[in-house]
């Protein structure tokens, strides 16, 4: 498992994303997203309206490079925050499940499944120590073979 329990908690409460992909001409676009843990396939999936027709959703196609940060500050006094970054490799898909909104509207089935390669995390776990103390927990992910 790539991801440790305490970080699964942790997207599992937090409701909103920053994805950042590549444009095919090497610019850099940061688009707020929802997203979920796919436990099944240990992936973040990036869900959305109109998401097969979003840039970011081409620029996968493109680049399949992607950085997603989910953070949220904790306290600002002291200030403590917490994060969990995941680089990894994207991939063009189609949800498994139809979401729909409260007022009806369905979303998108195309999604953007990222398989992590690198995982970030500060601040999830550790809520004791000084928060100008806290260690980053930062590890490759090894690639699995398909």
């Amino acid at each position: 498992m790539s991801f440790k329990p305490h970080e699964i908690e942790y997207m599992k409460t937090a409701e909103l994303a920053r994805l950042a992909t590549i444009q095919p001409d090497g610019t850099l676009q940061n688009s707020p997203v929802g997203f979920s843990y796919n436990e099944d396939r240990g992936t973040i999936d990036i869900h959305g309206y109109r998401m097969s027709k979003s840039r970011k959703f081409r620029n996968v196609a493109t680049n399949n490079t992607v950085a997603l940060v989910i953070d949220d500050i904790v306290s600002r006094n002291p200030w403590r925050v917490r994060c969990l970054e995941i680089r990894g490799i994207a991939e063009q898909a189609v949800s498994d499940e139809r979401r729909a909104e409260p007022n009806g509207d369905a979303i998108d089935t195309a999604i953007i499944r990222i398989t992590p390669r690198r995982i970030i995390s500060f601040g999830i776990d550790d809520t004791e120590t000084e928060p100008h103390k806290l260690v980053v927990d930062s590890r490759d992910v090894p690639a699995t073979p398909d």
